[in-house]
């Protein structure tokens, strides 16, 4: 998926989050980066083989 130099981190790497942002729906609660994965405003996240990451903080949490 990442055509750009330095190649973002593939989806399955343990710093996934830092690859490039491509999309971005803060209205929804979601974000996509270049490594096909989306991440929540929760910080939960789906990966592109469809597995999902569960959120580390409760969005009560996050509104603290």
């Amino acid at each position: 998926m990442c055509q750009h130099q330095p190649h973002c981190p593939p989806a399955d790497a343990p710093d996934r989050e830092a690859a490039r942002l491509i999309a971005f729906h803060p209205e929804q609660g979601w974000w996509l980066l270049c490594n096909g994965v989306v991440v929540f405003d929760d910080t939960g996240e789906l990966l592109p083989d469809g597995r999902s990451i569960p959120a580390r903080r409760s969005p009560c949490e996050r509104a603290a």
